[in-house]
């Protein structure tokens, strides 16, 4: 089986996994009446809309553009994950609004042993996800199962602190700590909402790459400096998954059209082995050194000329 495939498999399995759990936490919420497994079922439906924006996106990686996306499809996720996020966020408001009712209304869950038990299940399905994920990503190198291995890896966290609040409400009749852990919960949800605004937000904003993967680009295209004479007007963005990169770089007057070809050709793939699902356009540009017969004297000139800055 394929990186690809590999990758496809596991987005499949997460989304499936999130689907899961949210269906058991609703029932057993509103069955049992605890705002606790209620609010880790709004969780676990930010986690199917993760899972699934990552499946989207593997899914579609090689789709290529066509004559209405130029550029590719990569706008349309960050659409869905900006409208999503905001129904995630809605849904942790009513949360809150909720359980500030209860919380005055005094309120008492029943059955807290339905919830208990969906909560270990929750802990121990995220746990066994959260490592499986976290192990086909290492092995493709995927940076959106890495981010969907990580945000179950939380879950088991959050679930772990509601099932204790369960517990010691169900020892002690504390009803107030049902509502109070909810609340808890739907804040992280907001919170965890707007990150993903955010990050759409970067890529409507054409915010550039990080800085480190930009010194990265940089080193590769100074690698070449035998043929390279210099670059400039680097500019990095990102539409969903793809990123694209593009730059203008001089080179000696004197090269074939051919061997400048082929410099480009061997810049990008070393571009592309750094930066997955790089769209990458470069603009060759001959030099302006007086006194250059060829490739050879071009060097020399610019070496000389390097020394003297």
């Amino acid at each position: 089986m394929d990186h690809s495939q590999k990758k496809i498999r596991a987005a499949r399995v997460s989304i499936v996994t999130a689907v899961f759990l949210a269906v058991m936490k609703f029932a057993v919420g509103i069955f049992s009446g605890s705002m606790a497994v209620l609010s880790s079922a709004i969780d676990s439906m930010l986690d199917i809309v993760m899972s699934g924006v990552n499946y989207l996106a593997i899914s579609h990686a090689e789709q290529p553009a066509d004559a209405n996306h130029p550029y590719g499809h990569g706008k349309f996720e960050t659409l869905a994950t900006v409208i999503q996020s905001v129904v995630i966020g809605g849904s942790g408001v009513w949360i809150i609004i909720e359980s500030v009712q209860r919380l005055m209304s005094g309120h008492a869950p029943g059955r807290l042993t339905g919830g208990i038990i969906a909560l270990l299940i929750s802990v121990g399905v995220s746990f066994v996800l959260s490592r499986y994920l976290k192990q086909v990503a290492r092995q493709t190198d995927s940076s959106a199962l890495a981010a969907d291995s990580l945000h179950f890896s939380m879950d088991i966290y959050t679930n772990l602190a509601l099932l204790v609040g369960l517990v010691v409400m169900s020892f002690f009749h504390l009803a107030w700590i049902d509502n109070l852990l909810s609340i808890v919960v739907a804040c992280y949800i907001i919170f965890e909402a707007g990150k993903l605004v955010r990050l759409a937000l970067r890529d409507v904003l054409d915010e550039q790459l990080p800085e480190d993967l930009r010194r990265q680009i940089i080193e590769i295209i100074v690698k070449n400096r035998s043929n390279v004479f210099s670059f400039h007007n680097l500019r990095t963005r990102r539409a969903g998954s793809q990123k694209l990169i593009d730059f203008h770089m001089t080179v000696c007057k004197h090269l074939s059209v051919d061997e400048a070809h082929r410099l480009t050709e061997d810049i990008e793939q070393d571009i592309r082995q750094l930066v997955a699902g790089a769209d990458i356009m470069i603009h060759v540009e001959p030099c302006e050194q007086a006194g250059c017969n060829g490739p050879e004297d071009c060097t020399q000139l610019v070496d000389k000329e390097r020394e003297t800055k």
